[in-house]
């Protein structure tokens, strides 16, 4: 068989990740669309939009427990009024206040005609049917207006929003029980090499069973994917092509190995017989340098594939970096940026220039007050260090070394 020539081409992390973006953004939703519970749908990404079905707040709201009263009535620094009712939440509202008098007031209720202001109760001191309040107040202070947070028709959640506590909450105070959402993308995922058996397969000395498969089948579902798991392909070319074949039909192809230099890494040679087009063969990171990402043409449309280094830790980081904004965009969600977040380094970290790297950390710490710290780890292949971290902490490919105390970036897992 002729050897197919396979183009190199390695980037920085950030031309890979916008590359990836890129491609993401001109994705449609998988076809198929489903309507589900409202809580059921928590985790899925929105098909329809949700409206408002009526101004939020529908009434003039007080914002806090106290006395509603006319704020033109506050002058001086001190005033008495008299309390004529009282209004709780919930509660119809035929109260009017009248120059001189107050209407004691629960948070959440309808401020009654008349008032334009509520006097916290922490502000005031009763007597009988007297209120003092001992501040004085502007028109409007404590009051949310009606319609002031949305009114009726409003766009409250747009499709492409992932439902989360949130968005079931708005959901729920518009009244719908229901919600259309988007089918969930299918993820074909292969492990490949004469290394690697099946979890419930007693591995001989110099085999390790498939973690592969596993951990990306929890990555998708936590992405909004379901996971297509195929047999683990041999180091053998046709084997590796029918099962290659068998993982186009699904909407996207995660291949967990076989895509470094080695004699028997064979993916990107058999991936080219197949006419795949490579929009890159690796990224200038660690863990995940041989990343590789294209896509297959297929009759009348085309089939995006990633190919993750097989080191667990490598395929675990890049499925985070690259792979997971093509599923978010075959689930139908919005495109979003990768955004880090920063935490002072609780202990200096010193690595060698060259490749961003995302080392394992614990982010630990109490309230404002957080602190990360790396994780000792024997390389990419040690799953027991991840599994004890929180997060990933991001050096810079020009940093040898960063103090304890600096601010580093993070990725959280």
């Amino acid at each position: 068989m002729a050897v197919v020539s396979v183009p190199s081409s390695v980037l920085s992390f950030e031309d890979a990740r916008h590359t990836v973006e890129e491609h993401a953004s001109q994705l449609q939703p998988v076809p198929g669309r489903e309507l589900l519970a409202v809580l059921d749908a928590a985790g899925r990404v929105l098909a329809e939009p949700i409206h408002a079905d009526r101004n939020f707040p529908p009434f003039p709201r007080a914002a806090r427990d106290g006395y509603a009263i006319r704020a033109a009535d506050t002058e001086g620094d001190s005033f008495e009024l008299e309390v004529v009712g009282e209004v709780k939440a919930g509660a119809a509202n035929t109260l009017t206040v009248e120059s001189g008098q107050a209407v004691s007031i629960m948070t959440g209720a309808a401020v009654p005609a008349g008032a334009d202001a509520v006097a916290m109760v922490e502000h005031t001191s009763r007597t009988g049917n007297r209120v003092r309040v001992e501040r004085r107040l502007g028109s409007g202070e404590n009051i949310v207006p009606e319609a002031a947070e949305a009114k009726r028709g409003d766009q409250l959640l747009a499709p492409g929003t992932r439902v989360g506590y949130a968005e079931v909450a708005v959901a729920a105070s518009v009244g719908r029980s229901r919600l259309v959402v988007h089918a969930r993308p299918q993820v074909a995922v292969l492990s490949t090499g004469d290394e690697v058996v099946d979890i419930e397969v007693p591995p001989g000395a110099s085999q390790i069973r498939n973690s592969n498969s596993y951990s990306l089948a929890a990555q998708i579902h936590a992405a909004g994917g379901e996971s297509v798991t195929l047999p683990i392909a041999p180091d053998e070319p046709q084997r590796l092509r029918e099962l290659l074949i068998e993982g186009l039909e699904a909407d996207l192809l995660l291949i967990a190995g076989g895509v470094s230099m080695g004699k028997y890494d064979l993916v990107e040679q058999t991936l080219s017989e197949l006419k795949a087009e490579f929009f890159f063969t690796g990224a200038q990171i660690q863990p995940g340098k041989p990343i590789v990402f294209g896509r297959v043409p297929l009759a009348g449309s085309s089939r995006y594939f990633f190919g993750l280094p097989g080191n667990p830790i490598s395929t675990m980081v890049t499925f985070e970096l690259f792979a997971r904004p093509m599923l978010e965009a075959l689930a139908g969600m919005k495109p979003r940026a990768l955004a880090f977040v920063h935490a002072k380094l609780s202990t200096a970290i010193r690595t060698k220039t060259g490749l961003k790297r995302f080392l394992p950390a614990i982010l630990s710490g109490e309230f404002e007050n957080a602190r990360v710290e790396f994780v000792k780890w024997q390389g990419s292949g040690d799953i027991a260090s991840v599994s004890r971290a929180n997060c990933f902490v991001v050096v810079p490919p020009d940093r040898e070394r960063i103090e304890a105390g600096e601010w580093v970036a993070l990725l959280l897992r």
